[in-house]
């Protein structure tokens, strides 16, 4: 506290000194007599005077009140949104583990407090309130992540969202996309961005209001040759929305999403080859392909003044396709047929809520019921493709697969309600139940195909299977919130069970890197959150909580190892054991300007610290190996910090996260041939953007990694791996916004 104290004086002084500077300057360009006004120019850059807030307690047919809760506004953020920097873009957030898989931000890879990262896959991932992941049961992964420049906002809930958002551990992720301009009938805006390895972007919007309706329409290219050979990629994505009040009651919004991308794949590394050259690629033949179709339809019925009705239909039709060499990053590609995993997603559901405020005693009470109602089906084919190199999506027999060929139809049936209940001014409750009934089926053929010693096929045939598991699962949850010192501090907690589905279309990819327990089972435990956060004197914002996460029954990933002669090592997923994560997550948000009481006319300065002390254990494992073990994707620590500066036109962000080492799999393997488990070192990442505004121009530049570490951020098991994804190395960008 001592060093803070010290910091925030000499930033003080330094202003206060430069502001006295100033005030001399013009006083000698006067008379004496003459009182010098200067000119004061006043712009809302900000909702609130802080860069990060909480969501509203309740809040379009959601009640978030006594949960963990995170909102940023894309508007505040000085960052590279071009790429999609998500280091950059989520840096208030505390405790996020990111995989930076990709370095334009294809993929989105968050996880936190010991969940898998892989795609936020332990989040329900949503846009605008809909899902947007492939299958939010039987395949939870996100293949398309919204662009940054097209956001709002992104509103983040921790393991509390289950109850209202639906079977998960982590919570939800909602980006939330820009509506068109509400006071011009036609405003457009065009940035096109430029950077390193070739990368180059378009992106263009145009929106408005007329009489009642409000529309906006975008569309972005992205491409890139990557700092890596094998690692070009390009992209298309667009995105339309019209919203319209038919009467002083009802709102209809209807939006809809496409994107596509074909990727090339430079493949992982081993730890040697990192060591040597992170810059290397060992696969050539390596392709990854995706196609995204999102649309939604949301009726608003305001039906009183303290009811509402909000029904939302959404419906996913999309693929992606993977093409490439599988086998150990150890071996060398020889050529010959690639292996192609061919997924679609065909969803759709509703999700309806009624939300009904009241005044009880003369205190506000808020009372939320709803319903979901989903099917999805998915399916999924593996065999060989064409032994080239370039991106041939096509199967070389495709009437009998060498892998397999399955459909996944998965429903879901939901209902919720949630209450918020004044006790008191100062005490509210939160008490919530979710009922979930969840059928998951599985209808297809596996190839089973055994060699000899000499590499000699000896049985070849077509395992055909059927499977079904129905369950209904009842969660509960109960959240108070008590504020003190005139609500400008507020004691939150918060106790809610999660619940996990397995998904069936991963137990029969072949990968010589993974395998699945075919006995594997449903994830069940709970969250609890204490904290307590606030704001003092408008000029410090802050949130500080421990959790504790319990699951039964987890889910992870230990080291396995080939029969002889190889005994080549692999990792098998299945329950491993009870276990348990927790921790303390604090965000501190400092107004140095405001807290040093200096003029307007000098830079406004926000200082951000948040970080995370993290502790995850394996419980009572069968295998003593594991007892006692490290969870993977825990690392000891997660600390970022920066500044944001405005000044007139200017802007200026500096970053710096520091990521502890975390392991990859139960058995807390330092080191393997194959490259698919061991340690993740602990790393630290610099970043600064500049911006300027000029009339109708903005311009912003960024520099990533500006101290050129060399690092990585995960281990893959299959696509875009196997092995060591290296993160992406010093780099420069560019864009140049004009609007209209």
């Amino acid at each position: 506290m001592k060093a803070v104290a010290t910091i925030i004086a000499m930033i003080c002084v330094l202003q206060n000194a430069y502001a006295q500077q100033r005030w001399l300057v013009d006083s000698t360009r006067t008379r004496k007599d003459t009182i010098v006004l200067r000119e004061v120019e006043v712009t809302d850059h900000h909702d609130s005077p802080f860069l990060i807030t909480r969501v509203a307690d309740v809040e379009a047919g959601a009640i978030y009140a006594a949960k963990k809760t995170e909102r940023i506004k894309l508007e505040n953020v000085i960052a590279n949104l071009a790429t999609n920097n998500t280091r950059q873009s989520l840096a208030t957030v505390a405790g996020l583990n990111i995989w930076e898989s990709d370095a334009a931000g294809l993929q989105l890879g968050i996880g936190g407090r010991g969940l898998n990262p892989n795609r936020t896959s332990n989040f329900s991932t949503r846009q605008n309130g809909y899902d947007i992941s492939a299958d939010p049961l039987g395949y939870p992964e996100s293949y398309y992540v919204p662009p940054m420049m097209a956001l709002d906002r992104i509103d983040i809930v921790r393991g509390a969202g289950a109850l209202r958002y639906g079977t998960q551990f982590g919570g939800v992720v909602n980006f939330v996309m820009k509506e068109g301009s509400r006071d011009k009938p036609l405003a457009a805006d065009a940035t096109v961005s430029a950077g390193s390895f070739g990368f180059a972007g378009a992106f263009a919007r145009l929106g408005g209001t007329v009489h009642s309706s409000n529309y906006v329409a975008l569309y972005q290219f992205r491409k890139a040759d990557g700092w890596r050979p094998n690692s070009d990629f390009h992209q298309h994505l667009a995105y339309a929305a019209f919203t319209t009040n038919i009467s002083a009651q009802v709102r209809i919004r209807a939006d809809y999403t496409f994107m596509t991308y074909l990727a090339h794949q430079p493949g992982g590394l081993t730890d040697r080859m990192f060591e040597t050259d992170p810059s290397q690629s060992v696969r050539a033949r390596n392709w990854f392909n995706v196609n995204w179709n999102l649309a939604s339809l949301t009726l608003d019925w305001f039906a009183s003044e303290s009811t509402s009705v909000r029904s939302m239909f959404f419906g996913n039709l999309s693929s992606r396709q993977a093409l490439g060499n599988l086998d150990r990053i150890n071996t060398v590609d020889m050529g010959g047929p690639r292996t192609m995993i061919d997924g679609t997603f065909h969803n759709i559901g509703n999700e309806t809520t009624i939300q009904h405020d009241v005044e009880v005693g003369g205190l506000p009470w808020s009372l939320l019921a709803g319903i979901r109602l989903f099917h999805g089906t998915t399916t999924q084919q593996q065999g060989d493709a064409s032994g080239g190199s370039g991106p041939d999506f096509a199967f070389t027999n495709p009437q009998q697969l060498e892998g397999s060929s399955y459909t996944y139809p998965n429903d879901n049936v939901a209902g919720f309600a949630e209450a918020l209940v004044s006790i008191t001014p100062q005490l509210r409750l939160v008490p919530g139940v979710r009922l979930e009934h969840i059928t998951t089926r599985a209808d297809g053929y596996y190839a089973l195909r055994v060699k000899d010693f000499a590499g000699n096929l000896i049985v070849d045939s077509l395992i055909y299977e059927q499977q079904r598991r129905s369950r209904t699962i009842a969660l509960f949850g109960l959240g108070a919130s008590f504020r003190i010192d005139d609500d400008a501090i507020e004691i939150y907690a918060n106790a809610t069970q999660n619940y996990r589905s397995i998904t069936f279309n991963d137990l029969r990819i072949n990968n010589p890197n993974l395998t699945i327990d075919p006995n594997i089972t449903d994830e069940r435990g709970y969250t609890l959150d204490l904290g307590i956060r606030g704001s003092t004197l408008s000029i410090l914002n802050w949130d500080a909580s421990a959790f504790y996460l319990r699951y039964n029954d987890k889910i992870g990933e230990i080291l396995r190892s080939d029969q002889a002669p190889l005994y080549l090592p692999y990792r098998y997923r299945t329950n491993i054991a009870d276990a348990y994560t927790a921790g303390i997550e604090a965000m501190t948000e400092l107004d140095v300007s405001t807290a040093c009481g200096i003029s307007s006319s000098l830079p406004d300065i926000h200082w951000i610290v948040n970080g995370s002390l993290l502790q995850g254990r394996y419980l009572s494992s069968e295998d003593p190996s594991i007892d006692g073990n490290a969870i993977e994707y825990v690392p000891s620590y997660v600390i970022r910090s920066g500044i944001n500066v405005r000044h007139g036109s200017a802007r200026l962000s500096f970053l710096w996260s520091f990521v502890g080492q975390q392991f990859t799999d139960a058995t807390n393997a330092v080191y393997t041939a194959s490259a698919v488990s061991g340690v993740v070192p602990a790393y630290n990442v610099a970043d600064l953007t500049v911006g300027y505004s000029l009339d109708i121009f903005t311009i912003d530049v960024s520099l990533n990694n500006i101290f050129g570490a060399s690092y990585f951020t995960r281990r893959a098991d299959s696509y875009p791996g196997p092995g060591i994804i290296p993160a992406e190395p010093r780099s420069i960008f560019m864009s140049v916004k004009a609007g209209l």
